[in-house]
């Protein structure tokens, strides 16, 4: 963003900081798609005579401020420069704050052209092109170079200040950074070798798969390098992207650890939270017309941000320095009265290190990319827990329509709307009546469903755009689905399967069905993420083999890899096989009394904390049940399904120091990966699974897809996937270096090569330890 002295603005983010003004305005006013907006702009183009300039390179000084942007297009017969902008709907009813910051735009594109070419004067443009009836609307206003100047220096002069501020942060910031040293006496075991090939990652500017053990300091370790890696090779943020709520707070701890190593380190730290977790009225719509922290944000939004930047600075009291932690955020949000959502989304402009979940970089519509593509910003990237990217990258690049939910829409949609709706419902039933199976994978979209589901989004984005009051959440949720799933079709590929679910019908007079766009291999989706980076480094205790995620993720040919040493010694862990039950689907009711068997045994000899891991809530429910009637005096609690935060922590408060028994818990689920239970909090833990996915169509042909496209259909479909749970939940158990304790793997399977092969190599496995007992 920023060179030597020098601060780099793009036209549109000088606007939106000196010219947006009035209320925060999020009313569900439908906009044209991109690709709708990119095939806007052509047709206005091409409607304009030979000679017509279009994307127009520019750029310009003011001081320290060097402002670019590319102007849409150039008239020379005319002498006219045109900003066009599509949109839906009623023009009329544009927001006054919109259209200003439109003309802003359009006028520091003037200048900068003026100053450009020599010109004395020119005439200015705000072309509105109707996605849906294909109309121009043209405001037109001519200009002298001389006004246009004036304009540009009294903008770039409202920023000013601010650039100012900004280039000595920078500058402070990496003084600080070149001089900041590890925030510890010294490295924990295998903590350098992981910082060290972060800080290489950086160097090389590569992408790094860093699987790493548990009990190292991973987030410090992988930090610390980026910071140091980012004053060194001109990185103008960190990103720290988590799977889940804890690894949040663990990288806000380790920013806290990092600095007060540091304390003169000015570090901007931000966490960002779900829209829904931060929202303080949730009743209220965003607009100032029923929320009073939307009306006038814009006015107001300068100071709050001012303010939220400065409780960053290190004091000069000495007092504890803040991140903006989402309670932190919140209150300096409310203390000015603006929403802490959206002031949080501002604030990521500014500040060094963005915390927050994967979607804010990753997902289609992701925030953070946007703004580092928009800015150009160099950007370094952490991925925490990685190996929950794959399943997570999944469900974002996959969408879904219910049947069921278009009968019901059909009844209460408005009557404008009913034509294109019943076209959709026709053939959707046409696709039901060709199926003569519950479930079905194509190799093609069906093109006419597409075009007729495509037609309908557009009918209701112009009745949406054209009745602005109109509330209708069932309308807007098949709306969103419709969006989604067509944007899905257009990048239709090997990648993804597309498959019809038939379910019951609520009359027994027809069926209904699941449609599904099921992304299967995030890869396409992914690699233009890790290239717009600096490097992205993705760590986790279980990221092996690497080739799966390599090919699962996308990942560039360049990318590193690092298996850190364990700090932890095979004696530290008896590691027993208990190859002489089967868990299989068809052998899980035999196995529950030689698995009560093993469990209590194994408590009589070592009373202490265990955990026992199942492959599904029935099966969990019935070997819990055997084992207390087998066992009555042994303390025992059980996971339960859809547990809150405070049932999730009322199931972890049961494991102390100074308690005993057994918490029965589901592979996969919220205690087998993100659990830290040290020294006599747990002891051991019995995993009665492979955790392999469930065989069921869907993962058949998930399977079938897996071996066309990589040659290991049931190792990239099943083996790999239930090994990494496998290996997650064992990790509960060594915390520490001082800590002693058992893992039981309950199934013949774990006794094969090619399943031991994927598990830490510092185990010890013994197979032959756990003799087959009385059940």
């Amino acid at each position: 963003m920023e060179t030597a002295g020098t601060y780099t603005i793009a036209v549109r983010a000088l606007c939106e900081f000196t010219a947006k003004a009035g209320d925060l305005d999020l009313r569900f006013t439908p906009s044209p798609t991109a690709q709708e907006g990119i095939a806007g702009h052509a047709v206005v183009a091409a409607r304009r005579a030979d000679g017509y300039e279009t994307e127009i390179s520019l750029s310009g000084d003011f001081g320290p401020l060097h402002v670019r942007g590319r102007a849409d297009g150039y008239d020379s017969r005319t002498n006219r420069l045109e900003e066009v902008k599509t949109y839906r709907g009623d023009l009329a009813r544009m927001a006054d704050n919109q259209r200003q910051l439109h003309w802003a735009q359009v006028k520091i594109y003037g200048y900068l052209f003026c100053s450009n070419r020599g010109l004395d004067t020119i005439k200015l443009a705000l072309v509105y092109f109707d996605i849906a009836s294909q109309k121009e609307t043209r405001l037109q206003e001519e200009y002298s170079a001389l006004d246009l100047q004036e304009y540009f220096q009294q903008q770039c002069g409202l920023f000013l200040d601010w650039a100012r501020q900004e280039l000595a942060h920078r500058a402070a910031r990496d003084e600080q950074l070149k001089a900041m040293r590890f925030p510890h006496a010294d490295f924990r075991p295998g903590q350098r070798q992981l910082a060290e090939a972060m800080y290489k990652a950086s160097n090389r500017r590569v992408c790094l798969l860093a699987q790493a053990p548990t009990g190292i300091g991973k987030t410090v370790g992988s930090l610390f390098p980026m910071l140091k890696g980012a004053c060194a090779h001109g990185v103008d943020k960190v990103f720290f992207l988590a799977a889940k709520t804890s690894g949040r707070q663990m990288a806000l701890d380790a920013v806290d650890v990092i600095r007060h190593g540091a304390p003169l380190l000015p570090l901007r730290t931000l966490e960002l939270a779900s829209k829904s977790t931060a929202c303080v009225n949730p009743d209220k719509a965003c607009h100032g017309e029923s929320c009073p922290l939307a009306k006038g944000f814009y006015d107001r939004l300068p100071a709050a941000r001012q303010s939220a930047l400065d409780i960053t600075n290190p004091p000069a009291d000495g007092a504890a320095f803040l991140s903006l932690d989402r309670e932190t955020l919140r209150a300096v949000a409310l203390a000015h009265d603006v929403c802490p959502y959206y002031l949080g989304t501002e604030l990521a402009r500014w500040c060094d290190v963005v915390i927050g979940d994967y979607n804010y970089y990753f997902d289609l519509s992701a925030m953070l990319h946007s703004l580092t593509v928009l800015n150009d910003w160099k950007v370094s990237v952490l991925v925490d827990e990685a190996h929950n990217m794959v399943s997570r990258a999944r469900k974002m690049y996959s969408a879904e329509l219910e049947h069921a939910s278009l009968r019901l829409l059909r009844k209460t949609a408005p009557p404008e709307l009913k034509k294109p709706l019943d076209r959709v419902h026709k053939l959707w039933n046409q696709l039901e009546k060709e199926q003569d199976v519950d479930y079905q994978s194509y190799a093609t979209l069906p093109e006419k469903f597409m075009i007729a589901l495509q037609t309908t989004a557009a009918a209701i984005s112009d009745y949406m755009a054209e009745h602005p009051t109109h509330h209708d959440p069932e309308l807007q949720e098949f709306y969103f689905g419709a969006l989604l799933f067509g944007r899905l079709g257009e990048s239709f590929g090997d990648h993804a399967l597309f498959d019809i679910e038939k379910t019951e019908g609520a009359r027994a007079s027809h069926a209904d069905s699941l449609l599904c766009i099921r992304n299967i291999v995030p890869a396409p989706f992914l690699k233009p993420r890790f290239d717009s980076t600096h490097t992205t480094a993705l760590f986790s205790a279980t990221l092996s083999p690497w080739n799966y995620f390599g090919d699962m993720l996308g990942m560039p040919e360049s990318t590193a890899w690092v298996d850190v040493e364990s700090p932890f010694v095979a004696e530290q862990l008896s590691v027993q096989v208990a190859s002489h039950i089967s868990t299989r689907y068809q052998h899980r009711q035999q196995s529950l009394k030689p698995i009560a068997a093993l469990m209590g045994e194994q408590y009589l000899r070592q009373p202490g904390n265990y955990l026992a891991f199942f492959s599904s809530f029935d099966y969990m429910e019935k070997a819990a049940n055997a084992f207390a009637e087998r066992y009555p005096d042994v303390p025992t609690w059980r996971q339960s399904r859809r547990m809150d935060e405070a049932e999730r922590a009322h199931f972890l408060a049961r494991f102390t120091l100074e308690s005993r028994g057994i918490g029965f818990a589901v592979l996969g689920g919220s205690f087998g990966e993100g659990v830290d239970l040290p020294g006599a909090r747990l002891i051991g833990a019995f995993v009665a699974t492979l955790g392999l996915p469930q065989i069921n169509p869907v993962n058949e042909q998930i399977r079938l897809r897996m071996d066309a496209i990589f040659g290991a259909g049931y190792d990239y479909t099943y083996t790999y996937p239930g090994m990494q749970k496998v290996v997650q939940a064992a990790g509960r158990v060594i915390r520490t270096q001082s800590d002693q304790g058992t893992v039981f793997l309950i199934d013949d399977r774990f006794g094969r090569p090619e399943i031991q092969a994927l598990m830490p190599a510092w185990w010890s496995i013994d197979t032959a330890a756990v003799p087959a007992v009385s059940a």
